[in-house]
C-alpha cells in the first residue's frame, strides 16, 4: 500500500472585517479623482487649416490643454465671444500629444488672456 501524504492544515476561516472607525467631521480623506467627462467643451483658435485647440500655460509654465465641463463655465472662464467645439477628453489628448503637451485642465478656474499676465501679478 502506497504511503499516504500529508497534507497541509487548512487555514482558520479568517474574521471578519471589524467595522471601520468613524471619520471626524472635517477630517482628510484620500482624494479620488472624479470620472472624465464624457465630453468636454475646448477653446478653440481659428488657424489657416481650421480651428485647433487653444493651449494655455500652468502657473508653473509647461503647457495644457484646456478644457471646460459645461459650455456654461468656459463662457464664464473665457467670455462670449470664445469659440469653442464639444470633444472627448481622449480626441482632445490625441490632438494636442504630437505638441509635446501631455496634461489636460478642466475647468481651470483662471485664465488670463495675453499680455494680462500683470493681472496675476506676473510681468507684463
Amino acid at each position: 500500500m502506497p504511503a499516504r501524504r500529508s497534507l497541509p492544515a487548512r487555514p482558520a476561516p479568517a474574521e471578519p472585517d471589524p467595522e471601520p472607525e468613524p471619520v471626524p467631521a472635517g477630517a482628510a480623506l484620500a482624494l479620488v479623482p472624479p470620472p472624465a467627462p464624457r465630453r468636454c467643451y475646448v477653446p478653440v483658435t481659428q488657424g489657416p487649416h481650421g480651428q485647433s485647440p487653444r493651449l494655455c500655460r500652468t502657473p508653473h509654465g509647461p503647457r495644457t490643454a484646456v478644457a471646460f465641463t459645461t459650455a456654461e463655465a468656459l463662457r464664464a472662464a473665457l467670455g462670449t465671444s470664445q469659440a469653442w467645439t464639444v470633444l472627448s477628453p481622449a480626441a482632445l489628448r490625441a490632438l494636442v500629444a504630437p505638441l509635446g503637451v501631455t496634461t489636460l485642465t478642466l475647468d481651470p478656474r483662471l485664465v488670463l488672456a495675453a499680455g494680462n499676465a500683470h493681472l496675476a501679478g506676473g510681468a507684463a
